[in-house]
């Protein structure tokens, strides 16, 4: 039986995306310039292109290869050693190595073909991808290199020093993600050793694990865990083996036992390893049906169960820079504008990368966020500034952002919602066995578990029901089990006003918040007199004991102001000591206040004390102490003193005056304040439809600067083609006038109109031309040729669209061959004529002495030819290969054969056989010696047969050229 014979696998390609925009053509040039033709390895270059024009980047950057360089067509298939350049107004995808065209969405707007290609490259190439990105400005790449790095493949990027525009490579460096930061002409040799050792160690070589693996597993962990106090030990095995081997490749080493000690003696790249574990593929709404299932669907059945004094608590654990933290906060707040209720919210985002929390605190993202928010989500809740989109207040401060550790950390409890997405992938089944319980801690009875599409609670159904399949939805199940004794952590995180700080600022804001509740329990277990803790700007902070007679709600807006609040008579003395206060920080009293109480009045004493700041937000805190004096001074007490009747009525009058005079200007008051009140709401008015005014005119002016930057960079591309095609046509041009030059041609060029549209210095000898003649008539000019028209050959050559060449001579006896021929352009469209003069006076002197030299040798050969015919002696001539050519009649007599009969034979056939060898060795002699040989003894054989002795003479002939031809044997019969 035949076995069946298996084909070998086809060799893995490797394909690098190259992007670029303005600036981006003299990288492209030099890099391709020094990478060598059978580096096999594929190249799709990516640019910003004008959509109105053709490309010329193909053509260009041909030039700069021996690679074959195409423009992508749909569904083209991807080969070693070449170059694809993305045709205008598309955008670029590949699928199974095939690469796929789309149509540009907004062809004259902001596009993002770099990060569109790159995301695409990662997902179709995996490890092996590689992304390349030079010159060019804004950010475009940025996004799409996080997604070559989250599966493991190479960035490069061109150093800002050689880039012509610097801000796509410094975005692209900013990341953190940048294997190689190198000029172009430095990058191609990199990119071979990495292409090379990828081949001879390719991915997975770590994947069969065996005990020296192991061993060399367990060394990196014990030297990540010393240097960044974090264990990968429970992380999944493949995915740590898969960024090892990615940094080895990098460093080009060959075993994990050599990169241990690399790692060892390099603290610099146990760090960068430590950044590549930590890589997470995340962006804005990502899988943007989930968050609209988890919009529409679960958030409000979450609001609707909630009153307005709840708050809503969010955990995101894993959060990286903080893009789903942002993406959950803008859903919620829509979902609250829709019910048209606003709740307090805290939303906690967590990581162990406190670069990446840094990154999130600030809320700034690069340009290329675009490809994931919708434009109504980008005007709505970002600002633009300097090419980057950042997150708007109102959404931050939803927000808190700390550095934890979700395996270790004590986990955020009381949430309602835990947003845990595409995290546990990472982690291996131990790791997430540990961590599903702490989630189920974490929620409320009822909170959503929201994971990543490729993620599930595995075993621990008993804590969660799912609510969507597709999207990971979940609903935490009552579970007694799962208790803060059964989990493995210390006291949690309950706080609503912990700091977005370190662990050393949340202890701190236990303590504060400890030392104001001990002050509020001292109070409460004692009897001391009503008192109030209030803050810098007289708010009330805490109230001890019965303060009616003292306090009293405002008329209008709910306040808690205790100088709004204050009754009739202890409000200025209050004011006064709260200033005194503040500007002493020493104790204040104020005695014998006259407080209006129930048509009385009390006797008040004031004692103002200074407290310590219990809490970091809150400066200046102070006590106010209400001393109730014992005597009631009864309503008219006055009446009681020893005053006549008279000086009452008088004193009535004058109270009565006052108050009318004060009940006067009290109203003018009024009014004024109800104008002026009137105005500024107009003012108000008005200033508000102008901010919106300018709102939407700042909108508009951002989106038309989105589309001069795209425009800006489209015409950098074109500009920097054109150029190069001009530098091409001034280089043509020299050489065109260096030959013309070099020729001494004289030419004339005219246009459709037979004017002068260009001339060689040559015609001035024919034509007296100046430059200044430029665009006149030919038929303006005389010149030195005899009996020559030339505007009449002209328009006869546009009219028969033939050409005519013609010897024409001047009237110093010159001579030049005239060509009168049509103007073609490249198009073939003609556009004038072209008139051009050699001088061929010099030739035609020559022809003129061949012509006599000719007629001379004609002559002589004639008598020679007599002489050679009527020889008395035969005369044989053959060939240098002994072929035989002519002879003279004595030959055809002496040999008794024909003409016909010999032309062609050997000479061979006039020799004897045993004298053929012998006459060989002659004609070799000849040759030799180049030297005629006389009279050598030999035999010639007759027709019949008969020998005919014979002296030879042998000679060589030569053509005109001196070059030898021929042999003439003459033979002299003798007797003999």
């Amino acid at each position: 039986m035949k076995k069946s014979q298996t084909k070998p696998p086809l060799p893995q390609l490797y394909i690098t995306g190259i992007g670029a925009s303005a600036g981006g053509l003299e990288a492209f040039s030099t890099f391709f310039n020094t990478m060598p033709k059978d580096s096999g390895i594929a190249f799709v270059v990516v640019a910003h292109l004008d959509p109105e024009h053709n490309s010329l980047l193909p053509e260009l950057i041909q030039k700069k290869t021996q690679m074959k360089v195409y423009q992508v067509l749909d569904n083209m298939k991807i080969e070693a050693n070449s170059v694809y350049i993305i045709p205008p107004k598309k955008e670029i995808a590949i699928l199974n190595g095939k690469l796929q065209l789309l149509e540009m969405e907004q062809p004259h707007g902001f596009n993002r073909p770099i990060d569109t290609f790159f995301r695409s490259l990662a997902q179709d190439q995996g490890h092996n991808s590689i992304a390349i990105i030079l010159s060019g400005t804004g950010s475009d790449g940025t996004l799409g290199l996080r997604s070559i790095k989250g599966e493991a493949g190479l960035v490069m990027v061109q150093d800002a020093e050689s880039s012509k525009y610097d801000g796509m490579p410094l975005n692209a460096i900013a990341t953190g993600l940048v294997d190689y930061v190198l000029p172009p002409d430095k990058m191609p040799e990199q990119l071979i050793k990495y292409v090379n050792h990828l081949k001879m160690q390719p991915t997975g070589q770590l994947s069969v694990i065996d005990e020296s693996i192991v061993n060399s597993l367990h060394k990196i962990y014990v030297l990540l865990r010393a240097q960044t106090d974090h264990d990968f030990s429970l992380y999944k095995k493949n995915t740590i083996c898969r960024r090892i081997e990615r940094r080895m490749h990098v460093q080009q080493i060959d075993n994990i036992e050599n990169y241990v000690r690399y790692l060892q003696e390099n603290e610099n790249e146990v760090s960068i390893l430590f950044k590549e574990l930590l890589i997470g593929v995340t962006n804005f709404f990502r899988d943007s049906d989930a968050y609209d299932v988890l919009k529409t669907k679960y958030l409000p059945n979450l609001l609707e169960n909630k009153s307005d004094e709840q708050s809503i608590r969010i955990w995101l654990p894993g959060c990286s820079t903080g893009e789903e933290v942002y993406s959950i906060a803008i859903i919620l707040q829509e979902c609250m504008e829709n019910f048209k209720r606003h709740f307090s919210v805290q939303i906690f985002g967590t990581d162990i990368d406190e670069e990446a929390i840094y990154a999130a605190r600030t809320g700034i993202y690069p340009e290329s966020i675009t490809e994931d928010v919708s434009s109504e989500r980008l005007k709505k809740y970002f600002t633009k500034e300097d090419n980057q989109y950042q997150i708007k207040k109102s959404i931050r401060e939803m927000v808190i952002f700390a550095p934890q550790n979700v395996i270790k950390d004590p986990p955020f409890t009381k949430l309602d919602l835990l947003c845990c997405r595409n995290l546990l992938i990472y982690f291996g089944a131990e790791l997430q066995k540990k961590l599903l319980p702490i989630f189920h801690y974490s929620l409320k009875s009822g909170g959503i578990l929201f994971l990543g599409s490729s993620e599930t609670v595995g075993p621990s159904t008993d804590m969660f029901e799912i609510l969507d399949k597709k999207w990971k939805i979940f609903r935490r199940l009552p579970n007694e089990m799962t208790t803060q004794s059964t989990l493995n952590f210390s006291t949690p995180i309950v706080s609503s006003n912990m700091p977005n700080k370190t662990n050393t600022t949340i202890v701190q804001a236990t303590k504060e918040i400890n030392s104001l509740n001990l002050l509020k329990t001292i109070l409460s277990q004692s009897d001391m007199s009503a008192r109030i803790v209030i803050d810098s700007q007289a708010n009330i902070i805490y109230i001890h004991g019965r303060t009616g007679h003292f306090l009293e709600p405002a008329e209008g807006a709910i306040t808690n102001n205790v100088i709004e609040m204050a009754r009739s008579g202890l409000k200025a003395g209050l004011s006064n000591a709260i200033r005194q206060l503040t500007n002493s920080g020493k104790d204040v009293q104020v005695k014998g206040l006259q407080v209006k109480d129930n048509g009385g009045y009390l006797k008040v004493n004031l004692h103002l004390k200074p407290l310590p700041d219990f809490q970091s937000d809150q400066h200046g805190l102070m006590m106010v102490i209400f001393e109730e004096l014992p005597v009631l001074v009864e309503k008219n007490s006055e009446s009681k003193t020893d005053i006549s009747s008279s000086d009452k009525n008088e004193e009535f009058k004058r109270l009565e005056d006052e108050l009318q005079y004060t009940k006067e200007n009290l109203q003018s008051t009024i009014e004024e304040l109800e104008t002026s009140n009137e105005e500024m709401k107009s003012t108000n008015e008005e200033l508000q439809s102008t901010n919106e005014e300018l709102q939407s005119t700042n909108e508009e002016l951002e989106t038309s600067k989105e589309e001069l930057q795209s425009l800006n960079e489209e015409s950098t591309t074109v500009n920097a083609e054109l150029q190069s095609r001009i530098d091409e046509l001034i280089s043509a041009k020299d050489d065109i006038k260096n030959l013309l030059d070099a020729t001494e041609i004289a030419a004339v060029f005219l246009d459709i109109n037979l004017g002068i549209r260009r001339f060689t210095p040559k015609v001035v000898s024919i034509f007296p031309l100046t430059k200044s003649d430029l665009g006149r008539p030919i038929k303006h000019f005389a010149s030195n040729l005899v009996d020559i028209n030339l505007h009449d050959y002209a328009e006869q050559v546009l009219n028969d669209l033939s050409m005519i060449e013609e010897e024409v001579k001047d009237k110093d006896d010159t001579i030049y061959r005239m060509s009168v021929r049509p103007y073609r352009t490249i198009n073939n469209v003609i556009d004038g004529i072209v008139i051009t003069f050699e001088d061929i006076t010099k030739i035609k002197k020559i022809e003129s002495e061949i012509n006599t030299l000719s007629s001379d040798f004609e002559e002589r050969l004639l008598m020679m030819s007599k002489v050679f015919m009527e020889g008395a002696d035969p005369i044989i001539i053959e060939d240098l290969q002994g072929k035989i050519m002519d002879m003279n009649i004595q030959a055809i007599e002496s040999y008794g054969w024909t003409r016909e009969e010999l032309l062609g034979q050997s000479i061979n056939k006039l020799i004897p056989k045993e004298y053929q060898k012998e006459s060989e060795n002659q004609y070799l002699n000849l040759k030799n010696n180049k030297k005629a040989i006389r009279n050598i003894k030999s035999f010639r054989q007759h027709k019949t047969g008969k020998k005919i002795c014979v002296l030879l003479t042998l000679s060589l002939l030569s053509d005109l050229k001196g070059n030898l031809c021929a042999i003439a044997s003459t033979a002299k019969i003798t007797s003999g």
